[in-house]
Order: structure tokens, then C-alpha cells, then sequence
């Protein structure tokens, strides 16, 4: 551990070894990455597993995507509409103890977690979802600070290989699977975010009565990330090695949509502000 640490952690975490999850983030290929089984301790797991709202529930409380590169999952930021157990996660992983770990593992100093959850949250997604591989956003546009780690915590039982997505980590090429993480119940995987930390969610192919379930927090620091052009980005999206198709036809075209709307928008704004 760092010399100067605090060691006390919030309650509900399990037995974790940050040194060896550190270790696992130096060695690990193509860009740091880890995975810890046994989260958190157990109870507080099934009691934050129990506390998911249903994908209906979900639906009306939060925002739900039905894109090319993203469909048929639900993500719920806004912590004030958690459940207690998950509010409690929430807690627990923006704690400064906590935060301090993923400093320790990462090697970046002076993290930050963001109360907003922006991208974060509770995620929810139905058979047939999926998420392409990507890069994330890069800065967090309402407070100038750099997206530097996230984490993800999985609340599925009895989850199998066949039921899907899983969450697939690729080299900066994105043609070669560098980490291949199922989702199972309190497994908790997590990577370095920068230009080339390439990374999906293969298609969701459990019963249509289940749901892939997780919750994400992302960490900041004011510091960028070794080697950044200095160019601001949004998410951006690349496919899979067989996935022919999607690289040449259906990504190019949901791009060009997006650029048109956001032309739009920009337009309607000028307009706006020539008749104030």
C-alpha cells in the first residue's frame, strides 16, 4: 500500500488484495485492466442484486438507447432515484478511502469520482442489447476534468457464457481480444481509460425475462492521460474484426446521422439567438 493511505473502508466491501489487483493492472495486456471476484461482501451484494429496478421501472426513470452502436439498454444517473442498497454502492465507491485504492492500483494520482455519475450509474440490458467496442468520452465537459478509470460491478446470478455480455477489451488495433470478462454476480472489472482502450459488451443473449445488470463509476484527475493529442472527443466506436457489415455500412451511416443532427442543432441555436 502507499505509505500515508487510510486504511479504513467503508463497510460492505469484500476481502480484496489492492496490491495484487495493482499488480494485475501493470501486467496486464495492451492497456491496464483487472477484474476482482468477491466484490463486495456478500449480503450487501444479493441486497443490492435485490434492489435493481425492473426493466420496466428502469425505463421510466432513466434514459434508454436504441442506436446502431448501442440498443435496448437503460442507464439511471440520478442517485437521488437509487434504491438504499444501491445508493449505499454509490457511496462506497465515490468514498475517498475507495477512491483512494483506485489511485493506488492505477498508479494516477489525486483521482476524483463524480457525484453526477455522468455515463455511469445503473445500467440495465435486455436480451438482444449490446454495446459496440469503443473508446469513451474523454473529458467530463461540466468540470474540465479528464476520464481516467472506470469500474464496473456485475449483479447477475447464475449468469453463463451463453447468455452473453460479456464485456470484451481489445488492443489498439481492435484485432486482437485482450480480456474476455463474463459478468457474474459481485464481479467487479475495471480499466484505464485513454485513446486506445478499446472495449464492448458483446450481444445480450440470456432469456428475454433476465437482464444483464451493472453499476459503473468513473474516476477523474486533472492530469490527462499519457500521450493525449489534446483533442477533445466523445465516444467513438469501432467494429469488431467480424463484424464486415457494421464497419462499413451501419457505423459510417450512424456517424453521418449524428454529425447531421448536430449540425441541426447548431443551426436552430443561431437561428434562436439572431431573434432574442
Amino acid at each position: 500500500m502507499q505509505s500515508g493511505m487510510d486504511t479504513t473502508l467503508p463497510a460492505g466491501l469484500g476481502t480484496i488484495d489492492f496490491d495484487v489487483v495493482r499488480q494485475q493492472m501493470r501486467t496486464a495486456p495492451a492497456f491496464p485492466h483487472f477484474c476482482i471476484d468477491g466484490f463486495l461482501e456478500p449480503a450487501f451484494a444479493q441486497a443490492v442484486h435485490d434492489a435493481f429496478p425492473s426493466y420496466a421501472q428502469a425505463e421510466r426513470l432513466g434514459t434508454s438507447f436504441k442506436a446502431v452502436n448501442e440498443k435496448r439498454k437503460i442507464q439511471i444517473t440520478d442517485a437521488r432515484l437509487f434504491a438504499p442498497p444501491i445508493r449505499r454502492l454509490h457511496e462506497l465507491l465515490a468514498s475517498d478511502a475507495f477512491v483512494e485504492r483506485m489511485s493506488h492500483i492505477s498508479g494516477i494520482p489525486n483521482l476524483v469520482a463524480d457525484p453526477l455519475l455522468v455515463g455511469g450509474g445503473i445500467h440495465e440490458t435486455n436480451h438482444g442489447g449490446h454495446l459496440d467496442v469503443h473508446v469513451d468520452f474523454n473529458v467530463n465537459e461540466s468540470t474540465g476534468l479528464f476520464r481516467r478509470l472506470n469500474i464496473l460491478v456485475y449483479f447477475n446470478v447464475g449468469w453463463q457464457d451463453s447468455d452473453g455480455g460479456i464485456l470484451d477489451l481489445w488492443d489498439a488495433e481492435v484485432r486482437h481480444c485482450v480480456g474476455r470478462f463474463v459478468p457474474v454476480f459481485n464481479r467487479a472489472a475495471g480499466f484505464a481509460t485513454n485513446a486506445t482502450s478499446w472495449h464492448g459488451v458483446t450481444p445480450v443473449t440470456c432469456p428475454p425475462d433476465r437482464m444483464r445488470r451493472s453499476f459503473a463509476a468513473y474516476y477523474y484527475a486533472a492530469e490527462p492521460p499519457p500521450g493525449w493529442d489534446g483533442v477533445r472527443q466523445s465516444t467513438i466506436f469501432r467494429a469488431r474484426p467480424d463484424e464486415h457489415w457494421k464497419g462499413k455500412v451501419a457505423m459510417p451511416l450512424q456517424e453521418a446521422l449524428h454529425t447531421a443532427r448536430d449540425g441541426w442543432s447548431a443551426v436552430k441555436r443561431r437561428v434562436r439567438g439572431s431573434r432574442r
